[in-house]
Protein backbone atom coordinates (compact mmCIF):
# COMPACT_ATOMS: atom_id res chain seq x y z
CA UNK A 1 0.00 0.00 0.00
CA UNK A 2 1.27 3.66 -0.64
CA UNK A 3 2.35 5.05 2.30
CA UNK A 4 0.18 8.35 0.58
CA UNK A 5 -3.10 6.88 1.30
CA UNK A 6 -2.67 7.16 4.96
CA UNK A 7 -3.38 10.40 5.00
CA UNK A 8 -6.75 11.46 6.36
CA UNK A 9 -9.57 13.35 4.55
CA UNK A 10 -8.97 15.98 7.07
CA UNK A 11 -5.20 16.45 6.31
CA UNK A 12 -5.69 16.90 2.18
CA UNK A 13 -4.49 19.93 1.00
CA UNK A 14 -7.18 20.78 -1.93
CA UNK A 15 -4.72 22.87 -3.84
CA UNK A 16 -2.38 19.77 -4.05
CA UNK A 17 -5.59 17.66 -4.80
CA UNK A 18 -6.52 19.89 -7.23
CA UNK A 19 -3.09 19.89 -9.35
CA UNK A 20 -2.86 16.17 -8.49
CA UNK A 21 -6.28 15.62 -10.59
CA UNK A 22 -5.17 18.15 -13.32
CA UNK A 23 -2.75 15.07 -14.69
CA UNK A 24 -5.85 13.52 -15.87
CA UNK A 25 -6.60 14.86 -19.13
CA UNK A 26 -10.15 15.48 -19.68
CA UNK A 27 -12.42 16.17 -23.25
CA UNK A 28 -14.92 20.07 -22.42
CA UNK A 29 -18.44 19.76 -22.78
CA UNK A 30 -21.13 22.28 -22.90
CA UNK A 31 -23.86 20.76 -20.81
CA UNK A 32 -27.66 22.35 -21.51
CA UNK A 33 -30.72 22.13 -20.31
CA UNK A 34 -34.20 24.05 -20.89
CA UNK A 35 -36.17 24.75 -17.30
CA UNK A 36 -39.19 27.06 -16.81
CA UNK A 37 -39.10 28.19 -20.38
CA UNK A 38 -35.34 29.49 -19.94
CA UNK A 39 -31.92 27.65 -21.29
CA UNK A 40 -29.01 26.50 -19.05
CA UNK A 41 -25.90 25.93 -19.88
CA UNK A 42 -22.59 25.24 -18.05
CA UNK A 43 -18.88 23.93 -18.99
CA UNK A 44 -18.07 20.30 -18.15
CA UNK A 45 -15.03 18.30 -17.82
CA UNK A 46 -16.48 15.03 -15.41
CA UNK A 47 -18.63 13.76 -18.61
CA UNK A 48 -18.49 10.15 -18.98
CA UNK A 49 -19.69 6.82 -20.17
CA UNK A 50 -21.58 4.54 -17.89
CA UNK A 51 -23.27 1.87 -20.63
CA UNK A 52 -23.48 1.10 -23.90
CA UNK A 53 -27.03 -1.12 -22.99
CA UNK A 54 -28.62 1.00 -22.54
CA UNK A 55 -26.68 3.85 -23.52
CA UNK A 56 -26.03 5.75 -20.90
CA UNK A 57 -23.98 8.83 -19.91
CA UNK A 58 -23.02 10.78 -16.24
CA UNK A 59 -21.71 14.01 -15.59
CA UNK A 60 -21.62 16.15 -12.15
CA UNK A 61 -22.88 19.90 -11.22
CA UNK A 62 -21.65 21.28 -8.21
CA UNK A 63 -24.50 21.66 -5.71
CA UNK A 64 -23.87 25.38 -5.08
CA UNK A 65 -23.88 26.09 -8.80
CA UNK A 66 -26.66 28.81 -9.77
CA UNK A 67 -27.59 26.27 -12.57
CA UNK A 68 -27.82 23.19 -10.18
CA UNK A 69 -31.81 23.28 -9.65
CA UNK A 70 -32.59 23.48 -13.33
CA UNK A 71 -30.07 20.33 -14.33
CA UNK A 72 -31.75 18.25 -11.54
CA UNK A 73 -35.35 19.21 -11.91
CA UNK A 74 -35.45 19.38 -15.63
CA UNK A 75 -36.65 15.88 -17.29
CA UNK A 76 -33.29 15.98 -19.49
CA UNK A 77 -29.78 17.67 -20.63
CA UNK A 78 -27.95 18.00 -23.59
CA UNK A 79 -24.21 17.24 -24.05
CA UNK A 80 -21.51 19.17 -26.99
CA UNK A 81 -18.50 18.23 -27.01
CA UNK A 82 -16.53 20.63 -28.06
CA UNK A 83 -13.96 21.27 -30.94
CA UNK A 84 -10.46 22.15 -30.35
CA UNK A 85 -11.85 25.54 -32.07
CA UNK A 86 -13.84 26.48 -29.81
CA UNK A 87 -12.05 27.35 -26.37
CA UNK A 88 -13.94 30.71 -26.21
CA UNK A 89 -17.08 28.70 -25.76
CA UNK A 90 -15.95 27.05 -22.70
CA UNK A 91 -14.65 30.22 -21.04
CA UNK A 92 -18.08 32.05 -22.30
CA UNK A 93 -19.78 28.93 -20.05
CA UNK A 94 -17.65 28.53 -17.74
CA UNK A 95 -17.07 32.62 -16.45
CA UNK A 96 -20.11 34.45 -18.09
CA UNK A 97 -22.94 35.05 -16.74
CA UNK A 98 -25.59 32.64 -17.31
CA UNK A 99 -28.46 34.65 -18.37
CA UNK A 100 -25.80 36.10 -21.36
CA UNK A 101 -24.16 32.45 -22.53
CA UNK A 102 -26.58 31.76 -25.07
CA UNK A 103 -25.96 35.29 -26.42
CA UNK A 104 -25.13 35.36 -30.49
CA UNK A 105 -24.47 31.60 -29.69
CA UNK A 106 -24.87 29.52 -32.84
CA UNK A 107 -26.91 26.73 -31.28
CA UNK A 108 -29.65 23.98 -32.74
CA UNK A 109 -32.61 23.45 -30.81
CA UNK A 110 -33.80 19.52 -30.30
CA UNK A 111 -37.62 18.89 -30.40
CA UNK A 112 -37.85 18.57 -26.61
CA UNK A 113 -36.32 22.44 -26.23
CA UNK A 114 -32.48 21.61 -25.37
CA UNK A 115 -30.15 23.26 -27.51
CA UNK A 116 -27.14 21.67 -28.76
CA UNK A 117 -24.02 24.13 -29.51
CA UNK A 118 -23.18 24.26 -33.26
CA UNK A 119 -20.00 23.37 -34.41
CA UNK A 120 -19.39 20.40 -31.40
CA UNK A 121 -17.45 17.04 -32.46
CA UNK A 122 -20.25 15.15 -30.94
CA UNK A 123 -23.37 15.59 -28.97
CA UNK A 124 -25.58 13.69 -26.62
CA UNK A 125 -29.11 14.14 -26.04
CA UNK A 126 -30.23 12.41 -22.77
CA UNK A 127 -33.11 11.76 -20.31
CA UNK A 128 -32.73 12.28 -16.40
CA UNK A 129 -32.69 8.83 -15.66
CA UNK A 130 -31.09 9.68 -11.63
CA UNK A 131 -29.00 12.29 -9.63
CA UNK A 132 -26.83 10.46 -7.13
CA UNK A 133 -25.45 12.72 -4.57
CA UNK A 134 -21.73 12.22 -4.21
CA UNK A 135 -19.75 14.88 -1.63
CA UNK A 136 -20.52 18.31 -3.10
CA UNK A 137 -22.12 17.51 -6.71
CA UNK A 138 -24.97 15.55 -7.85
CA UNK A 139 -23.82 12.83 -10.10
CA UNK A 140 -26.53 13.05 -13.09
CA UNK A 141 -27.11 10.11 -14.83
CA UNK A 142 -28.43 10.39 -18.08
CA UNK A 143 -30.32 7.89 -20.86
CA UNK A 144 -29.16 8.70 -24.14
CA UNK A 145 -32.09 9.81 -26.40
CA UNK A 146 -30.11 10.87 -29.72
CA UNK A 147 -26.68 11.62 -30.59
CA UNK A 148 -24.27 12.62 -33.25
CA UNK A 149 -20.49 13.08 -34.15
CA UNK A 150 -18.15 14.33 -36.99
CA UNK A 151 -14.46 13.57 -37.66
CA UNK A 152 -13.11 17.02 -35.67
CA UNK A 153 -10.58 17.11 -32.74
CA UNK A 154 -12.18 17.42 -29.54
CA UNK A 155 -10.93 20.29 -27.27
CA UNK A 156 -9.43 19.21 -23.98
CA UNK A 157 -7.98 20.23 -20.62
CA UNK A 158 -5.02 19.24 -18.80
CA UNK A 159 -2.52 20.74 -16.31
CA UNK A 160 -5.13 23.60 -16.40
CA UNK A 161 -4.39 24.28 -19.81
CA UNK A 162 -6.79 23.53 -22.91
CA UNK A 163 -5.38 21.30 -26.18
CA UNK A 164 -6.06 20.26 -28.89
CA UNK A 165 -7.22 16.42 -28.80
CA UNK A 166 -5.66 15.75 -32.00
CA UNK A 167 -6.73 11.44 -32.64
Amino acid sequence: MNADAHLSLEALNHSDLKKAMACFATGIAIVTTRYRDADFGMTCNSFNTVSLEPAMVLWSVQKTSSSHEAFVRSDGYTVSILGADQEDIAHRFARGAPAERFDGLPVKRLANGRTVIEGSVAWFDCALETAVAAGDHDVLIGRVLDFASNDGHPLGYVHGKFIDMEG
